[in-house]
């Protein structure tokens, strides 16, 4: 296997390279193009990294295509080099619109898959779950409201216990056994949260801690939702914490990012419910033939 291993030695460096790419992308930055996302879900993707001159992150997609992730403009990038990229590791991938824009039209081809695409929503539908189609997380929201006496912690170390019995019994409600799901990440995120950029809350019931939401700026205004774990017996507890977060987070939050729903039904059903403003392609670019 060819590259480095993704450790958090290698932080600084993927992380300046990552932020150049994110700069000026506002609301339409991709989720992935942060170092948290390439480090905590580095076993699920077979990532490594190759460094040089023009430096990426090798992978598999969730359906299983290889990739190399730039982490450099493609659109600075020499197209025989961007060919050779290519046939040595399947795509590009991913590539972001106004990236896609800037490739030489021809020689290349581009394609999405929706599954990829990340939910983006206006942080307004969730301070107060506006018009018809979210009368339902009003609703659900008051439920939860009527039933409980909750309060928020921001999230830190001194949070991570609690987070951690969320987590235990979340798995335990969706008969997960150990190492299932996104547990093994999920439980990385929470040790190295300060670290990675992970913010958010821990929720409790009275002194039962019941939900936490880590989540990552990455631009501006713009956060991506990490992780988002509640008990089922606490109905409502999801659109709550949603709607905490863009009400109380210490900064300004203008947009949601709740990342892809890798053609998980129940994901998409979940993430669609919240009516998304846009799904923000990620591109997948192959040789034309």
């Amino acid at each position: 296997m060819t590259g480095q291993p993704i450790t958090l030695a290698l932080q600084p460096r993927i992380e300046a390279a990552l932020d150049t790419l994110r700069r000026g992308s506002g609301e339409q930055c991709l989720s992935d193009h942060a170092f948290s996302n390439l480090y905590l879900f580095r076993e699920a993707h077979d990532h490594r990294f190759l460094p040089g001159d023009w430096p990426g992150v090798t992978g598999r997609t969730y359906d299983g295509a290889r990739h190399f992730m730039p982490l450099f403009d493609v659109a600075a990038a020499p197209p025989e080099l961007l060919r050779e990229l290519i046939a040595a590791h399947g795509c590009l991938y991913p590539v972001a619109s106004r990236q896609v824009k800037a490739l030489p039209r021809t020689g290349f081809v581009v394609a999405r898959s929706e599954d990829d695409s990340d939910y983006l929503y206006d942080a307004v539908r969730f301070r107060d779950y506006p018009g018809r189609s979210l009368a339902k997380k009003r609703n659900l929201v008051r439920q939860f409201l009527a039933g409980h006496a909750p309060h928020a912690l921001a999230f830190d170390a001194s949070l991570a216990d609690a987070a951690r019995e969320v987590l235990a019994g979340w798995m335990a409600h969706k008969g997960k056994a150990e190492g299932e799901a996104d547990e093994s990440p999920c439980l990385e995120a929470i040790a190295h949260a300060a670290g990675l950029g992970l913010e958010g809350f821990v929720h409790f019931d009275g002194r039962r801690p019941v939900a936490f939401l880590l989540a990552q700026e990455l631009q501006p205004g713009v956060f991506a939702v990490r992780f988002a774990k509640g008990l089922d017996t606490h109905v409502g507890v999801y659109p709550f914490m949603f709607q905490h977060f863009c009400r109380h987070h210490a900064r300004p939050v203008h947009w949601l990012n709740f990342e892809q729903d890798m053609g998980l039904a129940g994901f998409r059903r979940s993430k669609r419910s919240y009516g998304p403003t846009a799904l923000l392609p990620k591109w997948r670019v192959t040789l034309a033939a």
